[in-house]
């Protein structure tokens, strides 16, 4: 992990007191040329960014909140913005927005981009919640921040998520009930989305759970692409033995999912039930609608506006927090081809007069989080 550079650092290495350093950085005050001439080399050699992250938390005191999202194209988000927003402006606060594109590279640069404006705390989603130097500068600083979506391990990291493994262990047990024993997890890639990687052993504890092999998992790109989807779709659905169902990381990608299957000739969900995660509202506003898991995302951008205000005002400490998820069921998934519902193999033959799951009446607590 990056050694993280904060003032004290600097007068420790250019020999003189945190003062010193303040003064000639910030050019409050006159000091010796050769004084200065040490401060500002020590401040090159450690790559010290004082006019951003290393900021004192007083200075950030502004009525502006930065957010950082990786999509702006995603509805997700854009929910859970509208729940910030609301939030900031009922305390007199207005928001900086910006996106990385799940991007981690570009994490420190829109991060500090925004401490320099001024912003009184951050509500942010990155790429992993556990292996991030810009997040480990951040508690350096003392900058007040809340990730949402994120479920960082660490209990001192602020953090406003559902339970993503224990949601897709649900999600999979309810595919699983209606006949399907060949899934694939269709996944954005595992390495810009530790939300993803959680979802899919959310999905694998279930396969095991009911003693079914689990297909490889399928990563495409997050952006709603049927065309080039299809063309990765087409190697594992393009046979003899192709699975029943595909399980969607989020709703955005299962609609793209749902069309490329379509275009490769398989029909959702006589052929193929397709369910996706997050619950946005245009998964019910097409034919079929879409099973999912339904989260509460702009009670989720509420929450992490409040949890910033609580930190500043001392109120409470960082810690993560777990709102409810629930599944909602679609159209998207009917039980599989030829098979009986809830009859594991091995298992004798069952009667049912529903043949669709019922996906709704699943509790949302955990029945099993897996560990990684």
């Amino acid at each position: 992990m990056p050694r993280i550079v904060t003032i004290r650092t600097v007068a420790e290495r250019a020999g003189c007191s945190i003062a010193t350093v303040s003064r000639v950085i910030n050019g409050s005050a006159r000091t010796s040329a050769e004084v200065e001439a040490r401060v500002r080399a020590a401040v090159e050699e450690l790559g010290f960014r004082p006019s951003e992250i290393g900021r004192s938390l007083k200075t950030l005191r502004t009525r502006t909140l930065g957010v950082v999202i990786p999509s702006l194209t995603n509805p997700v988000f854009a929910a859970s913005v509208a729940g910030m927003e609301a939030e900031a402006r009922r305390r007199h606060h207005t928001l900086l927005l910006t996106a990385t594109d799940y991007d981690a590279a570009r994490e420190p640069e829109v991060v500090e981009t925004l401490v320099a404006q001024s912003v009184a705390g951050l509500v942010l989603t990155v790429t992993d919640a556990d292996d991030n130097p810009t997040l480990d500068r951040l508690d350096a600083g003392g900058i007040p921040y809340v990730l949402i979506y994120n479920e960082p391990r660490r209990a001192e990291r602020a953090a406003v998520s559902v339970d993503n493994a224990a949601a897709t262990f649900a999600l999979t047990k309810a595919t699983i009930a209606a006949g399907h024993r060949r899934l694939v997890y269709v996944a954005g890639r595992f390495a810009t989305s530790d939300r993803a990687r959680a979802r899919y052993l959310g999905h694998l504890a279930a396969m095991s759970e009911a003693g079914l092999p689990a297909e490889p998992p399928l990563e495409l790109d997050y952006l709603a692409d049927p065309a080039g989807h299809g063309a990765a779709l087409a190697h594992v659905f393009a046979t003899p033995r192709r699975p029943t169902a595909a399980l969607c990381s989020n709703d955005l990608l299962a609609l793209s999912v749902m069309g490329a299957l379509r275009g490769l000739g398989l029909k959702v969900p006589e052929d193929v039930s397709v369910a996706g995660f997050d619950g946005i509202a245009l998964a019910g506003a097409v034919f079929p609608t879409l099973a999912t898991v339904d989260t509460p995302t702009r009670r989720m951008g509420e929450r992490a506006v409040e949890k910033i205000f609580e930190m500043l005002e001392g109120a409470a400490g960082p810690t993560p927090e777990r709102l409810p998820f629930k599944l909602r069921p679609g159209g998207t998934l009917a039980a599989a081809p030829g098979a009986v519902p809830g009859a594991l193999p091995g298992a004798p033959p069952r009667r049912t007069d529903d043949a669709c799951p019922s996906p709704s009446a699943s509790p949302s607590a955990s029945p099993a989080t897996p560990s990684e």
